[in-house]
């Protein structure tokens, strides 16, 4: 009987520096897409991490048939940007040799970290001959300049090196329109650009009972105008607002939002908790609120913002009305614009908190926030 030869198993890396169970959400949305990818292919995992990987997955048995490839990972989001940088570089020396070594010829890369590791990903896939999907959940160096002005020199310098990077690539995902015409217009490439939402943690949100107040969940970090905020809030309750305000994550403005809470009744600070706490608290509260600076919305898009939506909380986006931040809020008829300046936020929470429309515990249809349907369309655009 002549014998029938079965294609050979495509190798396949996914190269992110943020995994499970460091990342909730983005971390184990790829894992699951790694699992699933395993089930027919040769894959492996290429990252970063602060524990012993292989043994937490070990030990809740996750990952089956996945060659993990990770190094230390000696930074996070509130440390020292020149100390990111170096973890960063550290990261794509690891990158480059594990990608020697396994081979792979398909890949995907996201922007975490942006620039350099999607630069020598591109690099081995032009010597490897592989195909390369790049993930594109922010632009840079556009989005790093708003937080730290770069010399014109080192600006262009990068634009370069990431826009070879994208005419190199297959495949483009990103997360808004704005950003995908950021990267056709500072590109050139000719590569299909998909648009992807953020995946979603799912809380129950039927029977809840809602408190009459807001909530902000997610990194308090340089981009999401926490002193804004913080000043907005203590004028409010200066004036005799009586909503109350709860902050749950961590970042560069810790600090300050655990002194607000000490400082002002009605306030309250948890700091970093599960995803699956913190979709949970997002759930309790009638209001979200979503902080963005203006000019970060081109290259990059809120990543709360899906699981705000699926928790069925009411969003004050905090940001012009003109950019993709305020759309995607209004179109989906999840919430209301703020404009970003403490007289107008005082007076957003007054009209609220004299409001009587309560958020419903019924939420639009939000499927493509799932983590299911992110995983279903990674997983077909990297395999196909």
């Amino acid at each position: 009987m002549e014998k029938v030869l079965m294609p050979a198993a495509t190798r396949i890396a996914i190269v992110n520096r943020s995994f499970w169970p460091a990342s909730q959400v983005i971390g184990e949305a790829l894992l699951q897409v790694a699992e699933r990818l395993a089930e027919n292919h040769q894959v492996s995992l290429i990252t970063q991490s602060p524990i012993d990987l292989k043994a937490e997955l070990k030990q809740q048995r996750r990952g089956q048939g996945i060659a993990v490839r990770a190094c230390k990972a000696r930074s996070d989001s509130s440390t020292h940007l020149v100390l990111r940088a170096l973890d960063a570089l550290v990261f794509m020396m690891w990158v480059f040799a594990m990608l020697c070594w396994q081979r792979p010829k398909k890949i995907y890369v996201s922007t975490d970290p942006p620039v350099v590791v999607p630069f020598v990903v591109s690099v081995y896939a032009l010597f490897g001959r592989a195909k390369v999907i790049y993930h594109l959940q922010d632009i840079h160096p556009e989005a790093a300049n708003i937080i730290v002005p770069l010399h014109p020199f080192v600006m262009r310098l990068l634009q370069g090196i990431d826009s070879w990077s994208m005419r190199r690539a297959a495949g483009l995902i990103t997360l808004s329109v704005d950003m995908a015409n950021v990267i056709r217009d500072r590109s050139q490439s000719k590569a299909p650009i998909q648009l992807l939402d953020n995946p979603a943690v799912i809380a129950p949100v039927i029977g809840v009972e809602r408190t009459r107040g807001f909530i902000y969940c997610g990194n308090a970090g340089r981009l999401q105008r926490i002193p804004l905020l913080i000043e907005a809030i203590s004028a409010y309750r200066l004036q005799g607002g009586l909503l109350p305000f709860e902050f749950v994550g961590g970042g560069v403005f810790s600090a300050q939002l655990a002194e607000l809470a000490v400082k002002e009744m009605g306030v309250s600070y948890l700091g970093h908790v599960s995803a699956a706490k913190a979709a949970e608290r997002v759930a309790a509260y009638q209001w979200a609120i979503l902080s963005i600076d203006d000019d970060v919305t081109r290259f990059a898009f809120p990543s709360k913002s899906s699981t705000y939506a699926a928790a069925g909380a009411k969003v004050l986006a905090v940001c012009g009305q003109h950019t993709s931040v305020a759309k995607w809020v209004l179109s989906l008829g999840i919430g209301r614009a703020c404009e970003p300046s403490i007289a107008a936020l005082v007076s957003e929470f007054f009209a609220i908190e004299q409001s009587l429309d309560v958020p419903s515990n019924e939420c639009p249809d939000l499927s493509r926030l799932d983590m299911s349907y992110f995983v279903n369309e990674l997983s077909l655009a990297i395999s196909t």
